[in-house]
């Protein structure tokens, strides 16, 4: 059978290196890490270069209106949010000097940090940040979703470097939601509070130091910082892989990842993209709450992260990320074990049981996981149909419960709230699971603060254990591809491969 496995993945993995080129392998961890990559084919050596990112500049470098992902992975050069999540998912204040939070944690009241200037030498005051948040709650805005909760914003009457937040709902990790970057105004290249500005005009750009920056702390390791503009994927990876570029921050496995060759360093970062295995919980095989806890022995997480996401996702047995405070498995958590899974199977009288598997076929990931999975279920004695569909036409059986199990993903923000997923009315419960327990605890969750989560959050993942709603699988990783040896002390986290910038070394 092991023979027979390896046959498999080999098979799988396929049409995953096809996907112009395989990516490059690094180790999982929860921690970002470097990793090197030689492509098959032998390439030019890249010449000489300072350190140079890409720019299209014919669209927005706006940190909130901006959709460019090449301009906005610049935006932390430029702006600040009023706090910065780091690797583990902390809140740390940056703009913010301090905050009170009412009881019910509705009303949340931010200090700002003192002397704080825009690049144009406007005072940051609460104003400028209450309308900075009001844009991104406005449609066009990439956080819109993400401040669905807010009620409003606005200043205090009593000082003028205070903001109120109202919520609808009570959050007690709103700090996790505030990294938003504070722009001043809404045009294509606003002023920030960051270390750079833009200089130059079209096709000689560059970032260079800021006179006024409030860290005077911090050491920039480069004084300028050129760009080179683009205006396609390919001329974007051309560049890179002619040393023209210095660094880009990639999804390796998603859907259209492009393939980048020569010799490059690969520091992969945690993120909050979460694939699982869903269950129809309504009717079928899965209403029973002891066969969806066999077919979670079907799921080898660990081979899914480590060869089908080549080590660019962390494998996980909680719906919340191994590096955050809230990871914290049950005793003896249901894993990966085929023999009992065929145990499991007999003794349930499921043999031969027919089951419906979703997964959305344009990613080719997420096809080769999900045919791993269902290998393993047909190998324990269930009659799989995998129906790999189109993205609208997945969304659509969802929705309409035509399935028995499916693999899905989501991206949670940083807090985690899990309602959304395991709710009763969450918006992603397609499996219609339903428990008020669940979703008192979930409610205890998001009411309770950072360091105070522990206790409802064990109470859910011991329900989870039980019920067997979902089956974590992994978080996927984002990578920042670098020249090799240009590089190094990088640590990035999501949203930001500038972190830490004043650890860096340029070569």
């Amino acid at each position: 059978m092991k023979k027979l496995l390896a046959v498999l993945l080999a098979a799988l993995l396929l049409p995953l290196s096809a996907c112009g080129g395989a990516p490059p392998a690094s180790v999982s961890s929860p921690s970002p890490v470097s990793s090197t990559d030689s492509s098959q084919e032998e390439v030019p050596s890249p010449r000489a270069a300072p350190l140079t990112l890409a720019v299209y500049p014919e669209f927005s470098l706006h940190p909130v209106l901006a959709g460019n992902r090449v301009n906005l992975t610049l935006a932390p050069l430029l702006y600040e949010g009023l706090f910065t999540v780091d690797d583990s998912f902390q809140a740390q204040p940056l703009l913010c000097q301090s905050y009170t939070v009412s009881e019910d944690k509705l009303s949340w009241t931010l200090t700002l940090r003192a002397g704080i200037t825009f690049s144009d030498g406007t005072p940051l005051t609460g104003q400028e940040a209450a309308d900075a948040l009001n844009l991104a709650r406005a449609p066009g805005s990439r956080y819109k979703a993400r401040l669905s909760d807010v009620a409003s914003i606005a200043v205090t009457e009593e000082r003028s470097d205070q903001l109120v937040i109202s919520l609808r709902r009570p959050n007690g990790s709103l700090p996790l939601l505030l990294d938003i970057p504070i722009a001043l105004g809404q045009e294509d290249h606003p002023a920030g509070t960051g270390p750079y500005v833009l200089s130059g005009a079209e096709g000689a750009l560059s970032l260079v130091p800021r006179d006024g920056w409030w860290q005077t702390d911090r050491a920039l390791p480069v004084q300028s910082i050129p760009l080179r503009a683009v205006d396609g994927s390919d001329e974007l990876i051309y560049a890179f892989d002619a040393g023209e570029i210095s660094l880009v921050d990639v999804d390796l496995t998603a859907t259209n990842a492009t393939g980048y060759g020569g010799n490059y360093q690969t520091w992969d970062y945690p993120t909050t993209d979460f694939l699982y295995l869903g269950f129809n919980t309504r009717k079928g095989v899965f209403r029973s709450a002891e066969a969806r806890r066999a077919a979670w022995l079907a799921v080898d997480r660990d081979t899914i992260a480590s060869t089908i996401y080549a080590n660019h996702a962390i494998s996980t047995l909680l719906p919340v990320h191994p590096a955050g405070e809230l990871y914290r498995p049950v005793e003896s958590p249901l894993t990966y074990n085929p023999e009992e899974l065929s145990g499991q199977v007999d003794l349930l009288r499921l043999r031969g049981s027919a089951l419906v598997f979703l997964v959305n076929s344009e990613n080719v990931a997420k096809t080769s996981a999900a045919q791993l999975i269902a290998y393993q279920l047909e190998a324990a004695g269930f009659a799989v149909e995998l129906k790999q569909l189109p993205f609208e036409h997945f969304t659509a059986a969802l929705t309409s419960g035509e399935f028995d199990l499916f693999l899905g993903e989501t991206a949670f923000t940083a807090d985690f709230d899990l309602a959304p997923l395991l709710s009763s009315a969450g918006a992603l419960n397609y499996g219609g699971w339903t428990d008020e327990t669940a979703d008192a605890l979930l409610a205890a969750m998001r009411l309770a603060a950072p360091g105070e989560k522990g206790v409802p959050a064990g109470e859910l993942f011991s329900l989870l254990s039980e019920q067997a709603p979902i089956v974590p699988i992994l978080f996927k990783n984002g990578s920042v591809l670098t020249q090799w040896g240009q590089l190094s002390g990088l640590n990035p986290a999501r949203g930001n491969v500038f972190y830490q910038l004043d650890n860096w070394t340029v070569s």
